[in-house]
């Protein structure tokens, strides 16, 4: 059977994930929150329908990727039928995959009303000092029903191999239709993290993270160094730019660093502006798990707590310079895979 034959044998019963309005909220909430934090970032997001739930996956440059998985568990209904393929040995291949414009995604969910969306998480992501802290306090909760102010139905449907993702939106009696096009997509594999192999794994408030990051650009540094070390100093950050370097140092104090596994010493470098790509989702994250592996593969995993206990995560992972990698903006080609 050929690929054209075997999407027009699943054309019939098409996937078809129905949010209600006890659920729109956390769907939207984390749909919105794909666009607001990787929209900066990448043009296009892969989407991979499974029997579990959907997967959005954006890439750069091979040596970043940001990951949001959303469970089928956050819908009123989820319908998932598997195309048809004699061939049954490959399973995994047969989910389908397409890639989709994150800011036209974005656009689509917004004429649900949710007015100056952006604006308001940005107020939560803006300096209050000349470093960039965090701001603690004052600015409107982005989880907060009042700020997305929903109300209605959404219903996400992809009938076949080179269709639109449709969505519809109904409030008040009023429906309306969005097609958004689907692209073939441009990568399948993510960046592998050994999580047999961690080197390390460190869970410590998302905000304290986001102010370090901050406190290092004073130098406008092109690269971020990473230790870890089961002793002191235990967890640093540093950096060194034409303005000068800067470290900024952990202690091993429960308080600080709730969880704390390093079982010996870990050195690596990343690109600088990669990491700081991510401080949107520091920003409105409430813990983040940083994980390592042997080879230097760096997971930043952001759980997002959202209105009704629930949570949302979003993983970021960065592929490291090699030790003997010269100095310049084209080394990101020359990283470890």
């Amino acid at each position: 059977m050929s690929l054209n034959e075997v999407w027009e044998a699943a054309a019939g019963s098409p996937f078809h994930p129905v949010v209600s309005k006890e659920r729109q909220f956390l769907v939207a909430f984390t749909l919105l929150l794909i666009g607001f934090v990787l929209t900066g970032l990448f043009g296009l997001t892969q989407v991979q329908i499974a029997p579990n739930g959907l997967r959005f996956m954006a890439e750069e440059s091979q040596v970043m990727q940001g990951l949001v998985f959303l469970e089928k568990s956050l819908f009123t209904s989820y319908t998932y039928t598997k195309p048809v393929d004699e061939n049954e040995d490959e399973e995994e291949s047969h989910f389908p995959i397409f890639q989709i414009s994150l800011s036209s995604l974005l656009e689509t969910l917004q004429i649900f009303g949710i007015n100056d969306i952006k604006d308001r998480w940005a107020s939560r992501d803006q300096p209050y000092g000349a470093n960039g802290a965090f701001p603690r306090g004052g600015s409107a909760s982005a989880f907060e029903n009042r700020v997305l102010g929903m109300t209605g139905m959404c219903r996400l449907s992809y009938a076949a191999e080179g269709d639109p993702l449709c969505i519809v939106l109904e409030e008040a009696g009023v429906t309306t239709s969005c097609e958004l096009t689907t692209f073939e997509p441009e990568f399948r594999e993510d960046i592998p993290l050994q999580r047999e192999k961690l080197a390390q794994k460190i869970i410590m408030r998302a905000s304290w993270l986001h102010d370090a990051i901050n406190e290092l650009s004073s130098t406008s540094p092109s690269r971020l160094t990473i230790a870890a070390s089961p002793v002191a100093p235990f967890f640093t950050l540093s950096s060194n730019g034409p303005m000068g370097s800067t470290t900024v140092e952990f202690s091993k104090d429960p308080q600080l660093l709730e969880t704390f596994q390093v079982p010996k010493r870990t050195v690596n470098t990343y690109k600088y502006s990669l990491i700081k790509s991510a401080s949107r989702a520091m920003a409105i994250a409430s813990k983040v798990s940083i994980r390592g592996d042997e080879q230097g593969v760096l997971s930043l995993q952001f759980m997002i707590e959202v209105e009704g206990g629930g949570v949302s995560f979003v993983d970021f992972r960065f592929v490291p310079y090699l030790p003997e990698d010269g100095e310049g903006d084209e080394e990101e080609e020359d990283a470890t895979e």
